[in-house]
């Protein structure tokens, strides 16, 4: 009975080991409250379907991405080393795709899923609200 007991604790302890390893990073909570009209030239590429970068907010940067007549909004902090805190990057306003520069993973804008390994976790998305006025704000 207490050979049983041993071999359960071991094969236990086996376990909860193997999957210390396999703990993954996560982006870290800072506040976010980014407002800014529509019609403010720095978000013009979303007024025909695009995307846009801001810096200075969130953990590495806000991407902000329009997908029909809905708004969607991550952070640039890419979750493939986010300890790393590797900014995405846009290089066309129109192209579906950002691209972490630190292990050339990709994640689709409009909803921010792995596009190319070795991404394997969405990035982080806040919340985006269309206050009356055309204001835009993404908060979390």
């Amino acid at each position: 009975m207490l050979k049983r007991v041993c071999s359960g604790f071991l094969v236990a302890l086996v376990v909860m080991l193997a999957a210390c390893g396999k703990e993954r990073l996560f982006i870290p909570e800072v506040p976010v409250n980014f407002i800014r009209p529509l019609t403010d030239p720095s978000l013009s590429a979303l007024n025909t379907g695009g995307s846009v970068i801001v810096k200075g907010y969130g953990v590495a940067g806000l991407l902000i991405s329009r997908s029909g007549q809905n708004y969607v909004a991550f952070d640039c902090c890419s979750t493939v080393n986010p300890d790393q805190k590797c900014a995405v990057q846009l290089a066309d306003p129109f192209d579906p795709f950002v691209t972490d520069p630190c292990s050339n993973a990709r994640f689709l804008t409009r909803d921010g899923s792995p596009g190319r390994f070795p991404a394997e976790v969405s990035l982080k998305q806040y919340n985006v609200v269309i206050t009356a006025g055309n204001v835009l704000q993404v908060q979390n």
